[in-house]
């Protein structure tokens, strides 16, 4: 077929991903495959090992040509829109990683350090309200990741919805965070072991968990999908299994005699340290939450967008309720905020997870080994979350422009190869688990990459406010989008503002720590990725000489990426969904809206 050249004016669609581009006549498509699958039938002709070893090379995307007067961001939207990435994760996938995915350390364990430092209500009002803000982001989110599955997730949306340097920014400090997050996981994976064994050298173990994050994620997006399905399954089972024996050991039902009641409410009591320590909480529950939006990046890898993303989304309510919430509830009533082993008080051991100190106090043997495995599981998740975010943030990144462009490189397996090895290099700072300076370089990490899950909160309700912006400003409505924020607009108010409270919070805490006396290495670990955010934006504005702060509402691409070549047949398709679900009974409708 020969190259297809096509200028009438609003029609014109890029053949190599049926991708409507914006309605100008500004550029010319080339063909390509008919859809973004058929790029893994360049290897599949070839078996055995020549096909696996071609399977490495690069995947050569079909060339577009543009006008002159295309701007560059409209250039890299195009390319990003058309990234070869593997559309291979199913629905089974979604719900998984939208339900556990990235849940570790930061709940499990990081939860202790919160209950003692904040005590019982604390826990509860830092989770509740960051909960309502995550459900309201990711919702938020949703509505974006369904109507542009593109690559790089919501770095991409605040470049286009936002601005670049916004953009930039924000990709960078996601991209330090889980490239930190990978070595810490698999440090405390190490160190969750010791519950069993403390004579084996800790790199031993490293080395053994750094193999297995490093084979889930070579085997490409599919090998992800099934690893996170399996673990997350075990993580939903073990969680609703504590839930229902924190229930029975709350009642007094412990094998000896355990109890507490409310009485950890009244003594020591509901609060540990007034109102600072609450304030507190919130970073450690922001902490927890961390990895939520992952769902997002997965929208350019996933089989069938529309269809799928939406039910993965509704799922985040679930995990947000079960996971956090539910659970946390249950410990507040069975271990104490002055408890010893808890993480941040004076005696602290592999036994710091708040789980494990409510099963032992119920005197139950052996569960206490199972929750830990669970836990081990979970870092193991969180290893392997983190490879996957680093290396899809920075293909997002590269496309974009705003990275090296070897860092784009995709294998015509679908892999985003030299981000997962660069990931994965990184990952080797594991090994200093056996050091005895192991304690100081992580603590430095975490200030680097600490503060990020916010700033990127931050971007994805301010992208979506933008986007709903444009779409009221270039007369256009939330009719043409398969999905739509349960909580628009107002939610994604409540999560901007939210954050920046929290933001403002952390900033008291890092200039008057809880406890101690202020000092300037304190403040630095607390809101070093601050500064690093401020200069990774201003860095980019002297280099790329734009100054405004967002888009003009009217200038906003809202079309490049999205996968629909009719927005008026989408219209009707959707009001016939709508009208056809309408007819439906009340519980019917209810199970759809949450589910």
């Amino acid at each position: 077929m020969p190259p297809l050249v096509k200028q009438d004016l609003g029609q014109l669609t890029a053949i190599s991903s049926g991708t409507p581009l914006p309605k100008h006549d500004k550029y010319i498509a080339h063909d390509g495959p008919d859809d973004m699958q058929s790029f893994t039938g360049e290897t599949a002709k070839i078996g055995g090992w020549q096909g696996f070893v071609d399977s490495f090379k690069q995947y050569k995307t079909e060339e577009i040509s543009y006008d002159p007067n295309v701007s560059d961001l409209e250039r890299a939207a195009i390319k990003n829109a058309n990234s070869p990435l593997s559309r291979k994760l199913k629905g089974r996938h979604l719900q998984m990683i939208a339900i556990g995915s990235s849940i570790g350390t930061g709940l499990f364990v990081g939860s202790g350090s919160a209950l003692h430092t904040g005590g019982p209500g604390g826990v509860l009002i830092a989770w509740f309200l960051i909960g309502i803000m995550m459900y309201s982001t990711v919702q938020g989110l949703g509505e974006l990741a369904v109507a542009f599955p593109v690559s790089g997730g919501f770095n991409t949306y605040a470049t286009r919805f936002i601005d670049p340097s916004i953009g930039f920014a924000v990709g960078w400090n996601y991209f330090l965070q889980f490239v930190t997050l990978m070595p810490l996981e698999l440090v405390a994976a190490s160190i969750t072991i010791q519950y069993w064994n403390t004579t084996i050298n800790p790199d031993v173990w490293v080395c053994i968990f750094y193999v297995v994050v490093i084979t889930i994620n070579f085997f490409g997006v599919k090998g992800y999908g099934e690893a996170e399905f399996v673990f997350s399954t075990i993580k939903v089972i073990a969680v609703i299994g504590f839930i229902i024996l924190g229930i029975v050991l709350a009642a007094g039902g412990a094998p000896n005699g355990f109890s507490p009641g409310t009485q950890y409410w009244h003594v020591p009591g509901a609060f540990a340290n007034g109102f600072k320590g609450v304030a507190s909480t919130f970073i450690t529950a922001a902490f927890s939450f961390g990895g939520t939006e992952l769902i997002g990046l997965t929208a350019a890898e996933t089989l069938n967008p529309r269809k799928m993303l939406p039910a993965a989304i509704k799922q985040v309510f679930w995990r947000i309720t079960l996971f956090y919430f539910v659970s946390l509830t249950i410990i507040t009533f069975l271990v104490p905020y002055n408890n010893l082993h808890l993480m941040g008080a004076s005696s602290v051991d592999v036994t710091a997870s708040p789980f494990v100190i409510a099963i032992e106090q119920g005197g139950i043997s052996g569960l206490s080994s199972v929750m830990n495995a669970v836990i081990l599981i979970s870092v193991l998740s969180v290893g392997s979350s983190s490879v996957y975010a680093t290396s899809r943030t920075l293909v997002g990144l590269a496309e974009l422009g705003q990275a090296p462009k070897i860092c784009g490189y995709i294998d015509r397996a679908g892999r985003p190869l030299v981000a997962i090895i660069l990931t994965n290099v990184f990952g080797l700072l594991a090994f200093i688990a056996a050091s005895g300076k192991q304690n100081e370089v992580f603590s430095w990490l975490l200030a680097i990459s600490g503060l990020s899950s916010l700033f990127t909160w931050i971007t994805i309700n301010w992208a979506h406010l933008r986007f709903r912006r444009a779409l009221k400003v270039q007369g256009r409505s939330t009719s043409e989008l398969t999905f739509v924020s349960q909580a628009g607009i107002v939610g994604s108010l409540f999560g901007f503002g939210l954050v920046i409270l929290v933001l403002v919070a952390q900033f008291w805490i890092a200039l008057f720590p809880l406890g101690g006396p202020s000092s300037a290495e304190n403040f630095f670990a607390s809101y070093l990725g601050f500064l690093i955010l401020l200069s990774c934006y201003f860095g980019h504005k002297l280099y790329t000489r734009n100054w405004k702060l967002q888009h003009r509402a009217r200038d906003i691409d809202i079309d490049t990426g999205r996968k629909v070549e009719d927005i008026e047949l989408l219209k009707q398709e959707i009001a016939v969904e709508k009208a056809a679900m309408s007819q439906r009974p009340v519980y019917y409708r209810w199970y759809k809206f949450w589910c």
